[in-house]
């Protein structure tokens, strides 16, 4: 962790973000322990916590300034892990910057340990840049603007060994620092669960246009995905509808489909739960092949069955969020 974060916080893009990383080191304990010593150390802990609150305060304005300037803000959730919200992520952001709609795509990947995002839109390796206006996005396929913790990784090997609070720290500054600049979308590709990355996505952005949940089409996902729903509500933002995806197997040579991991999931959970039913995305071994490729699958196969579907769900979700009633920042 230690050595993470010192190669994280000497390189340039770390000391944009992590600006204010030894200002929030002071907890409330610190504080008290400080003012019960030397007069001298009681302001200068004063002091650390006034600069606190500044720079919380300027964080919160660039923040609003730069969502401000996104037309609609999509978050992609799951309870359950192994669904495949990164695959369907990028290939709904491709859909959406793809010709025929040509919408400016931004992909902010959630995933603080476990990010892929990079890897499936081809642009792995790559780096942050740093301006005065802020932090650059990496521009992938179709111009898509992309952020994730992937690009400020010194290697494949290095893990992230981040407590919540960390990680929630390094994801409001991603929402704050990073120069997004006018898109018709932000989509967010979260991490499973309903925990710390979650929560800060969920509280942080104002005017969230929906939440796409995923799932597959097993009870054992089914059981999990339910609370995303719950969460969801529980925090008010509006769920656009669920994705099942991996259901069915369509065989790319014949056609023929043969449901492996059952089919009818999403679905259910939709009629039980009272929300829309987004779509289903059968399984496509090439689905795989391309994400190893950095090829969004939709761009390669765009006549195929799953690409039908991933369009078809980008259809219904573009209709929803342009029909919904228009929020003030």
């Amino acid at each position: 962790m230690a050595s993470l974060t010192a190669t994280f916080c000497s390189s340039s893009v770390g000391k944009k973000l992590m600006n204010i990383y030894s200002l929030c080191c002071c907890s409330e304990g610190e504080i008290g322990l400080a003012s019960s010593s030397n007069g001298c150390k009681s302001a200068a802990v004063e002091q650390k916590g006034k600069d606190v609150e500044t720079e919380r305060a300027e964080q919160e304005r660039r923040l609003k300034t730069w969502m401000s300037k996104i037309r609609h803000k999509i978050v992609v959730l799951s309870g359950k892990g192994g669904v495949g919200k990164s695959t369907v992520t990028a290939n709904l952001g491709t859909a959406l910057a793809s010709r025929d709609r040509g919408a400016r795509v931004g992909v902010l990947d959630a995933d603080i340990t476990g990010p892929s995002i990079p890897k499936m839109l081809g642009v792995r390796g790559q780096k942050l840049d740093v301006g005065l206006p802020g932090v650059f996005p990496v521009i992938g396929p179709l111009d898509m603007r992309i952020v994730s913790m992937d690009f400020l990784l010194p290697s494949d090997e290095t893990p992230v060994i981040w407590r919540g609070p960390l990680k929630s720290m390094a994801i409001k500054q991603f929402l704050a620092d990073v120069v997004w600049g006018d898109l018709d979308f932000l989509l967010v590709d979260l991490p499973p669960g309903t925990g710390d990355e979650a929560l800060t996505i969920m509280q942080s952005i104002p005017n969230i246009g929906g939440v796409v949940i995923v799932t597959i089409p097993s009870e054992v996902s089914q059981v999990v995905v339910k609370k995303a729903v719950t969460f969801t509500r529980q925090l008010g933002a509006p769920v656009l509808g669920i994705v099942e995806n991996m259901s069915g197997f369509v065989c790319p040579k014949c056609g023929g489909e043969t449901s492996i991991f059952k089919t009818g999931g999403g679905q259910k959970i939709a009629e039980e739960l009272g929300v829309r039913f987004l779509g289903r995305i059968p399984l496509d071994p090439r689905i795989c092949e391309d994400s190893d490729d950095g090829t969004p699958f939709i761009l390669r196969h765009r006549d195929s069955p799953a690409a039908t579907a991933f369009i078809e769900i980008v259809e219904k979700i573009n209709g929803l969020v342009e029909s919904a009633p228009t929020k003030k920042p």
